[in-house]
């Protein structure tokens, strides 16, 4: 009577177990409390049945629902190491990496030994936040150690882990050299290590894995080639490449993003295309990277292709991608294709990032329809100041400075920080418009207000304010005057107000100043003989010809152009 009593309790708590382990595998926190509201009620199971109890507390854990799970660990008349790993683990997956400590120091004090399991979960805890320092990693380790789990590779992938992410490479290493076990996993941690803080050791360890004969995977390819492509180690990457191949990684999308990326980043964009061929699943972060990558090669036309391809497959866009299109658009001045892309984004209904609504005005600015760009930058709810600075540069570049310098005062009153950037395209429309005694005020807030050195661009503009007025000894006793010596760009700007206004004598210094920064600057020879021309100094555009054909210098095609921090963009 009693072993059949004992047989049917058994069938029951089997049947009970059973069913949470479905309630895990389907998330099913609904079913996995009714369970637990029947348990509390029949009398046909032992409530203070440690199995099922375990079972209970997994199920909440595993459903989402932590801290009911830790309500019945806290109600639990008995506690295993399995109790406590499953209660630790929960938080861990949760985002709760304190409490998961807190609970090990309970179980610590409870005499409870810890197993292999409820290691691994503490050193992820330690891993996963910067709230717990290293230190209560070291004590976990330590303690791993003394009771003999060293040998332990998942442990020592884990302490590894959590050494990287608190920026500790060398600590690493040393763990690393001088653990017993190893697997692909543990290379990974030290490889994600070198990418993340000393990149220079990558090749050197890459050799190493190498020549002991381990067999790297596609999450090590991906790494490795990564750390090519920052370090521009083509050579390498190629030999790393030719690995892939024989390995047979080459399809996987981790492997094929990080390819396509070295390729490109490489500037062999070809090579990139064929990278990317082969990726068998590829994904919004593959479309987008060759997007972006035909777009820096100077081809926004192939840019939009693989865009557009993109679409075809089915392969929803994020706000990378669409940034990228519309800046493809931008490139190319096609309102008509810019305007598509919008359409795109209405259609998607997502909400749209800052950085995406900053390519729509440029690409409006560019293709010269201020009115589109007005009426995307009032519709934006979040503005950066990248978002000013470009209706400010678009309004200067389309000859409507009076609304730049508009943005601009409302930019102040709106408190929006301007930047380095936002005081050149400022300048800029001053020295367009010829608005002088307003440029000259932004010019001298800058420091006052803002705290913001004037930079070499910032004279060049108000130089060519200045000498579009006419004001050219003012112009020449500015630069003079500069806190740094002038570049060749400043000079060259005061060269080309000079030949507006025929001062020939001026002139002549700043050109031999600009000649001093930099004697192959086509501009400056240009500019110069130009100026000869216009007076009909015909022997003086013959030495700056022979000057030309002396040095190999190659005569750049005529444009106006602004230097932002060395980069010179056509306007």
């Amino acid at each position: 009577m009693l072993l059949s009593q004992i047989k049917k309790l058994h069938t029951v708590t089997t049947t009970y177990a059973s069913t949470l382990r479905q309630c895990v595998e389907t998330s099913n926190l609904r079913k996995a409390t009714a369970i637990h509201a029947k348990l509390i009620k029949t009398s046909k199971v032992d409530s203070d049945s440690l199995f099922i109890h375990n079972h209970l507390v997994n199920a909440y854990v595993k459903c989402g629902d932590v801290w009911n799970g830790l309500q019945v660990f806290d109600e639990m008349p008995e506690k295993n190491v399995v109790s406590w790993t499953v209660i630790i683990a929960g938080f861990v997956q949760k985002g709760f990496p304190t409490e998961a400590v807190s609970v090990f120091t309970d179980m610590h004090r409870s005499n409870v030994r810890p197993n292999e399991f409820t290691f691994v979960s503490l050193l992820h805890a330690c891993s996963s936040t910067e709230r717990l320092d290293l230190t209560c990693a070291f004590q976990v380790y330590a303690l791993i150690i003394r009771l003999g789990f060293m040998s332990n590779v998942y442990l020592v992938n884990a302490f590894l882990t959590a050494l990287i992410r608190h920026c500790r490479l060398d600590e690493a290493m040393n763990v690393f050299d001088g653990c017993f076990e190893k697997d692909t996993v543990s290379w990974n941690a030290m490889f994600d290590g070198f990418l993340k803080f000393s990149c220079d050791g990558m090749p050197r360890f890459w050799c190493r894995m190498t020549s002991e004969g381990i067999k790297p995977d596609e999450f090590t390819f991906a790494t490795v080639l990564t750390g090519m492509a920052e370090l521009s180690n083509l050579e390498m990457g190629l030999q790393v490449h030719a690995l892939v191949v024989k390995s047979g990684h080459g399809r996987e999308r981790c492997v094929g993003n990080a390819l396509v990326d070295m390729y490109l980043k490489s500037q062999r964009l070809s090579d990139g295309f064929r990278a990317f061929d082969e990726i068998s699943m590829k994904d919004v972060c593959s479309w987008t990277q060759m997007a972006a990558g035909c777009l820096n090669s100077g081809k926004p036309v192939e840019a939009l292709k693989v865009f557009d391809e993109m679409r075809r497959t089915g392969v929803k866009p994020n706000k990378f991608t669409l940034a990228t299109g519309i800046n493809a658009c931008a490139n190319l001045a096609s309102l008509y294709e810019g305007e598509k892309i919008q359409g795109l984004m209405v259609k998607l209904g997502d909400e749209v990032d800052v950085c995406v609504n900053n390519a729509l005005l440029d690409m409006y600015a560019k293709c010269g329809c201020m009115d589109g760009a007005l009426r995307v930058f009032r519709s934006m709810g979040e503005r950066s100041v990248v978002s000013w600075t470009t209706m400010i540069m678009g309004y200067a570049q389309n000859g409507l400075c009076d609304n730049a310098l508009e943005i601009f005062e409302a930019m102040r009153l709106e408190n929006a920080e301007p930047n380095y950037i936002t005081f050149i395209c400022v300048l800029y429309a001053c020295s367009q418009g010829g608005c002088i005694e307003k440029g000259l005020r932004y010019f001298s807030c800058m420091r006052s207000e803002y705290g913001i050195d004037p930079g070499e661009d910032h004279y060049a503009c108000v130089v060519s304010l200045l000498g579009r007025a006419g004001r050219i000894k003012e112009a020449e006793e500015l630069v003079l005057g500069m806190p740094f010596k002038a570049g060749a760009v400043v000079w060259q700007t005061l060269l080309g107000a000079c030949r507006m206004h025929g001062d020939v004598e001026t002139a002549k210094r700043a050109a031999e100043n600009a000649l001093a920064v930099d004697e192959n600057d086509p501009s400056t020879y240009v500019l110069l003989s130009n100026t000869f021309a216009d007076f009909e100094n015909w022997n003086g555009v013959g030495k700056v010809r022979e000057w030309i054909e002396n040095r190999d210098i190659k005569k750049i095609p005529g444009s106006s152009w602004l230097q932002i921090n060395k980069d010179r963009s056509n306007v």
